[in-house]
């Protein structure tokens, strides 16, 4: 849909446009390496009503978040905020990138958090990595840890990468004094962790911006705002049809929104797979996207269900799925 007015604004690809806020800053490179800190120009923290030492939350690409220690740098942009390699990498974001900042009052100090080491930083390495580096590193310091976060260590003429694994009380807790460590465990293998970093985003998809506005729309918002669709009288679509030739990315497209809102993704593939198991695990991780490769495959037309020796009971079977 293409407004008439006089600018002739496109308003279909409405959704996908950034509103300007003053918690959202561009990502500019630290002036050190600890990946706790986070700094802002006393003009921002002024105007965002932040003092030095405030707990903040900052969320990056693909429902990432993070929790950091906010202070001042004269040498940074208004509108600019500093952070290092590794927390970049915890919120998915690159040099240049925007994210939003919210203060983080409500945090608490934690019990317990459990914390693990990559595996390849450690190979090689022998004594004790809590008395080496994980107590020097926490000592007296107050850190905030947010569960799922990497952080690194300097000691012995190495860095080892540990990844934060639990937290008590979860997400996010200040490791104090009187915090229990636990780094029992095999360490972490670097491939299980690249994994989550090749998740798909929106940003990792080239064109197709109205069809995007419409997914976020038909499927991101329901799942994020069930309430305000059940307030207004609404119901959701179940479904959306996506068609095309193959290779245009309707696959990528599907993974894309899983990431982005945080939902269970299971691709069920036409041709080798019972579509049972796919909704009965779905169900069990909801909230869900099914996402139905080569629907064809699974249910042609009538005409072609014989020829082709599927039962009907299975089409069946799909059907009153679906209307679940």
């Amino acid at each position: 849909l293409v407004t008439g007015g006089s600018k002739g604004e496109d308003y279909s690809t409405a959704i996908l446009k950034q509103k300007h806020r003053p918690n959202r800053l561009i990502v500019d490179e630290a002036l050190n390496e600890d990946s706790s800190i986070v700094s802002l120009s006393p003009n921002k923290m002024e105007e965002l009503q932040f003092f030095r030492g405030d707990s903040v939350v900052l969320r990056g690409k693909k429902r990432r978040q993070t929790v950091c220690i906010i202070l001042t740098d004269d040498s940074c942009g208004v509108d600019r905020i500093r952070m290092n390699r590794v927390t970049r990498s915890n919120l998915r974001v690159r040099l240049g990138d925007v994210i939003s900042m919210n203060a983080c009052p409500d945090i608490k100090y934690g019990k317990k958090i459990h914390v693990l080491p990559i595996d390849d930083t450690v190979e090689g390495l022998t004594g004790n990595l809590f008395e080496v580096f994980l107590k020097p590193y926490f000592m007296e310091a107050y850190r905030p840890v947010h569960k799922g976060d990497v952080f690194l260590v300097r000691g012995s003429m190495r860095a080892v990468e540990f990844k934060v694994v639990d937290t008590d009380p979860s997400p996010h807790c200040i490791v104090a004094p009187d915090t229990v460590l636990y780094c029992d465990g095999e360490p972490i293998k670097r491939e299980d962790e690249e994994e989550t970093l090749n998740d798909v985003g929106y940003d990792d998809i080239g064109g197709c911006r109205k069809q995007l506005a419409q997914i976020k729309e038909m499927v991101e918002l329901p799942l994020r705002h069930p309430g305000l669709f059940k307030a207004i009288g609404v119901k959701p679509p179940r479904g959306i049809l996506l068609y095309g030739p193959a290779g245009t990315g309707k696959t990528l497209v599907a993974r894309a929104v899983a990431n982005e809102t945080g939902a269970f993704f299971f691709l069920i593939n036409g041709e080798t797979m019972q579509p049972q198991e796919g909704f009965e695990e779905a169900e069990n991780n909801a909230p869900a996207i099914i996402f139905i490769d080569e629907l064809d495959a699974i249910a042609p037309k009538r005409e072609k269900v014989y020829l082709l020796g599927l039962k009907r009971e299975n089409i069946k079977c799909i059907i009153i799925m679906i209307q679940k």
